[in-house]
Formats: structure tokens, C-alpha cells, sequence
């Protein structure tokens, strides 16, 4: 087995444990968690003493979808769960660019085993250069088929 065959089979397999990977995911979404803080129009208010004591932490997730940027908050108990979702999103992301950068390897090493498999310009029947040109081939100069009904060009 040559060298460029193990490649293709170790770049094969890598493909399928990133596949087997993305099926164990779990539930996704996609977003930003943050902690927000907020200031109320209560005069009086702790938030407006000195220093300011501001309500929260709020829990906030945003993320854009489909050119629409979408904002929610998230309660305490849903933290966790919410948290995982993202995370397994995240990891989505980056085991679909190690898919398409395996995968871009992969073709890119088939179509030079293909070109290396190419006839060279020795071999005529190919039509074409090393280089892809086509070459002049010339043609017969004298028909050898059976029919005696259409015109031969003269030698």
C-alpha cells in the first residue's frame, strides 16, 4: 500500500470520528450568555445611591440567526441546561470546520492521485498534453468502413 493510499484512509477515518462526534452533540443553540445589571426609574431606589447597588444579575443570551439579532433572557433554573446548549453548539462549530478542512484535504490528495493516474503525452490515444492542451492527432487518410454511399475526402 503506498503512501498516498494510507493518507487517504487515515483522512477517511478521521472524517468519520468527527461524523460519529456530531451525532452525540445533544440539544444546540446558538448565543452569547451574559450577566446584565440594570438601573430602575424607582427615585430612591438603591440602585441610585452612591455608589449605585444594580439590580441583577440578569442572565441574558443573544445571538444572531438569519441576519436577525434576537435577545432573551434566561432564568436561574434554566441557567444550566441553557449553558450545555450552548456549549454543544460551540463544539458544532468547530467539529464542522474540522470536517471541511479534513475533507478539503482529502479532495485535494484524490485529485492528484487522479492526475498522477493521467496518460502522459506519450500516450496519444488521450488526446490531450500533460498540460492539458489538446494535440493535433492527424486524422486517416482513407476510410475503412463498409458504407460506399457517402463521399471519402481524397488522399
Amino acid at each position: 500500500m503506498n503512501k498516498e493510499t494510507k493518507k487517504t484512509q487515515s483522512l477517511r477515518l478521521k472524517i468519520k470520528r468527527i461524523k460519529d462526534k456530531l451525532v452525540t452533540l445533544g440539544d444546540l443553540r446558538p448565543g452569547n450568555l451574559s450577566e446584565q445589571y440594570n438601573v430602575c426609574g424607582t427615585p430612591g431606589c438603591r440602585c441610585k445611591a452612591q455608589p449605585p447597588q444594580k439590580h441583577g444579575p440578569y442572565n441574558q443570551l443573544s445571538w444572531t440567526r438569519n441576519r436577525k439579532s434576537t435577545t432573551r433572557f434566561v432564568r436561574q433554573n434554566q441557567l444550566s441546561k441553557v449553558r450545555s446548549q450552548v456549549r454543544n453548539y460551540e463544539r458544532l462549530q468547530a467539529l464542522v470546520d474540522q470536517l471541511v478542512d479534513v475533507s478539503i484535504e482529502l479532495s485535494d490528495l484524490e485529485l492528484k492521485i487522479a492526475k498522477d493516474k493521467r496518460p502522459t503525452s506519450n500516450d496519444r490515444s488521450s488526446g490531450r498534453t500533460k498540460r492539458g492542451d489538446f494535440q493535433l492527432i492527424p486524422a486517416a487518410r482513407t476510410c475503412h468502413c463498409s458504407v460506399s454511399t457517402h463521399a471519402h475526402p481524397r488522399p
